[in-house]
């Protein structure tokens, strides 16, 4: 049999499993194509059976525009429970019950500390987080004289996630020396009710272009999980792609106990997967980071996740652990990747 010939019948055999779809769809990303919401659909009812050639199409995308790099994120929960906000998935509103840390926020030490924790972890970012509606002005002002020193004295770049902003207080935080704003989009627009009623998915989209409108990078992106239909997961990651984010950070969802959504156990490693390459076909070169949930959800495919994204949170999470830092690295370093200080395409 010749070499021609058993490339022809490997094809064939690709044609007939259905999996050549994925790699055509790639080399379309590639080319500039965007893609459709039926496309975007079908890549997550991408059968079981197909997932690895789906996240070769991802890998392609990503390999692309970020190698084989592997960007690192720090969280520093600042402000933890405490939170007005009725939002089911969170274990720091108002309606949760869940036993965790209640603070208001944390002083100049502690946050100086999280910063040299996050440099020693080789984070790129450190992000400071708070619980809250928005920030208040002790809060505000505290970022602002902090965020200064953190830059000068560890060279980390900051990403702020202090809630709904005003196109004021989102001027501040370029002036200080912010990087980029995490707000999280957190859903689609249609399903953004069931999870949250004391504010509106449009409140949040403005706080992303009060950001934008300052000069910062937009970080956002979402839950999976929370009892969405898949539509909502497209519709999210279209709308990402629409407000040009330059970070997007896909959480999957953690049923904390005490929280309205406890109990809730709809993902599956597979499906996880065909949503981070969803995401990152949708927004080929972007910053695509596997963030909440990872541990608990992708299990023992986590590292599969990373073909599809180029950024991973090293540590814990805002009330829930994360896997110890030196299984990231062994898993990075396992695929053959590379940490990396330095920023990617648009982020």
């Amino acid at each position: 049999m010749t070499n021609a010939t058993l490339a022809e019948q490997s094809e064939t055999i690709q044609n007939l499993n259905g999996g050549s779809r994925w790699q055509d769809l790639a080399t379309r990303v590639l080319e500039g194509y965007q893609l459709t919401p039926t496309e975007a659909a079908e890549m997550l009812a991408c059968p079981d059976d197909e997932i690895l050639d789906l996240m070769h199409a991802a890998f392609r995308v990503r390999q692309r525009y970020f190698g084989k790099s592997v960007q690192l994120y720090f969280l520093m929960n600042a402000k933890s429970g405490l939170c007005p906000e009725d939002c089911g998935y969170c274990s720091q509103s108002k309606v949760s019950e869940a036993e965790i840390p209640r603070y208001n926020l944390l002083n100049r030490e502690q946050i100086l500390a999280g910063a040299q924790a996050a440099a020693e972890r080789d984070a790129k970012t450190y992000c400071i987080v708070i619980s809250a509606r928005g920030p208040n002005e002790r809060e505000m002002s505290a970022v602002e004289k902090l965020v200064p020193e953190i830059k000068e004295k560890y060279k980390l770049e900051i990403c702020a996630c202090l809630g709904l902003l005003t196109p004021e207080q989102a001027d501040r935080l370029k002036a200080c020396g912010v990087d980029k704003v995490n707000h999280n989009l957190n859903t689609g627009s249609e399903f953004y009710s069931e999870i949250c009623s004391t504010h509106t998915y449009q409140d949040r989209v403005d706080t992303l272009k009060a950001v934008r409108n300052a000069g910062m990078e937009l970080c956002s992106g979402g839950i999976v999980g929370m009892g969405e239909a898949p539509r909502d997961v497209v519709d999210m990651a279209l709308e990402l792609r629409n407000l040009g984010v330059e970070s997007i950070p896909v959480n999957f969802l953690n049923p904390i106990d005490g929280t309205p959504l406890a109990g809730r156990h709809d993902l599956t490693p597979n499906y996880c997967l065909k949503v981070l390459a969803m995401f990152r076909l949708v927004n080929p070169e972007r910053e695509l980071r596997i963030a909440g949930g990872r541990e608990l959800q992708l299990r023992s495919l986590q590292a599969l996740g990373l073909y599809a994204a180029n950024s991973i949170f090293v540590g814990d999470y805002l009330t829930t652990k994360g896997q110890l830092p030196e299984a990231d690295y062994a898993m990075i370093r396992d695929l053959g990747f590379e940490i990396t200080k330095s920023s990617g395409p648009g982020c």
